[in-house]
């Protein structure tokens, strides 16, 4: 083969987006911009073990990742967690990895106790079915050290499941996306359960932080859409000038998540297309989520906005419930955890898992698209 140079700021990949509620984009990531977030995980590590310690002790710092040195990979290398994660971080750190053809939380259990795996990254429904069946089979898969997340926020009533149920996996989770090539921010540990709304605190080789609607940065504490900015972010979207235009304010990327940050810790409340606005009011998808799932009788929700006539939108919701729930239940019970207007006016129960894309996210689309459809409102494809 004729010899080629290769440098670091030529483009190395594409890989697109999710589309869970939208149309996929191709981000173009370089060689510097997947570098740039392998290498922060590692500086990130050392950085939380230095926080949780009190010193740097090399030896020490060694062994803990040591300890992590057996990885499953069950999400897809089309996906950035999948790809970078998983299956790249692996190479940096010459982490063995049991691959999963398909994702089933009891293979993946039997996997994770015969091949002794340690480390779990997956999306958090992925990583809710594995506690869900780990509480069910009364197995804790005690191998485990830790379990990540990512691609979704994860409902506080899992954090703490995690905990409770997998006996020694540490919960982490993060922000990132298929443009920051999947660093952003991180948490762990204690300060994830002491924090389970957090995705923790920003990666080494990024900036974040929040502007309103006209583009003024915001001081901490105050909603607005989080904007990113370093050196994994990508230069653009591949054959999508109007898209490149409306993503980037000048070295910002605009990620279209509605966030705030606090004492250094950041918080996404929704996606800015998932904000339902009933009557004038916004109510974010996320927050009504995790009120559900802390209800013993649900097992997955997916919170979307359908069409209303009077108020433009109201709340309504898809549930994957244990056989005896029932909605008046679910209902009189978020009466104590929401304010009235963000009660789900419909609720729709299955007793199967819901839908996923082939990422591993719940389908919020055609579980959307369904709802209506079964409610006879008109169909407007917004979301």
């Amino acid at each position: 083969m004729p010899s080629v140079g290769i440098h670091p700021d030529d483009d190395a990949v594409i890989l697109f987006t999710s589309g869970s509620t939208g149309h996929p984009k191709g981000s173009v990531s370089t060689h510097r911009n997947i570098l740039a977030a392998l290498l922060s995980w590692e500086v990130d590590f050392v950085t939380h073990f230095i926080m949780e310690n009190g010193e740097f002790d090399q030896e020490k710092i060694g062994s803990a990742a040591k300890s992590q040195s057996t990885a499953l990979l069950a999400m897809p290398l089309f996906h950035v967690n999948g790809l970078h994660a998983v299956l790249l971080s692996a190479f940096r750190t010459q982490r063995k990895i049991v691959s999963m053809y398909k994702w089933d939380a009891a293979t993946a259990a039997d996997i994770i106790d015969n091949e002794g795996i340690s480390t779990f990254v997956g999306t958090p429904a992925m990583t809710g079915d594995l506690v869900e069946y780990a509480k069910r089979s009364h197995r804790n898969l005690e191998s485990l050290r830790s379990t990540g997340g990512g691609g979704s926020a994860r409902a506080t009533s899992q954090v703490k499941d995690i905990g409770q149920s997998l006996k020694n996996a540490a919960p982490f989770t993060g922000w990132g996306m298929t443009e920051t090539n999947s660093i952003g921010t991180g948490i762990y540990g204690a300060d994830y359960l002491k924090n389970p709304n957090s995705s923790g605190m920003c990666s080494a080789v990024l900036e974040v932080s929040t502007i309103d609607e006209q583009g003024n940065f915001l001081p901490p504490g105050d909603r607005g859409e989080l904007v990113v900015r370093g050196t994994s972010v990508i230069h653009g979207y591949w054959n999508q000038p109007q898209a490149n235009k409306e993503s980037f304010v000048g070295e910002w990327f605009r990620t279209g998540d509605v966030a705030y940050i606090n004492d250094g810790h950041l918080y996404v409340v929704d996606r800015i297309k998932q904000l339902i606005i009933r009557g004038g009011e916004n109510i974010g998808c996320g927050e009504v989520e995790d009120a559900l799932l802390d209800h013993p009788d649900v097992i997955e929700a997916s919170v979307y906005g359908v069409p209303d006539e009077r108020l433009g939108e109201t709340v309504a919701a898809t549930l994957y419930i244990s056989a005896d729930a029932k909605n008046v239940a679910i209902s009189d019970y978020l009466q104590s955890k929401l304010a009235k207007f963000k009660v789900p006016e419909y609720l729709k129960l299955c007793t199967e898992q819901l839908p996923r894309i082939a990422s591993g996210k719940i389908d919020k689309r055609r579980l959307r698209q369904e709802h209506i459809g079964d409610l006879g409102l008109p169909f407007d494809s917004h979301q």
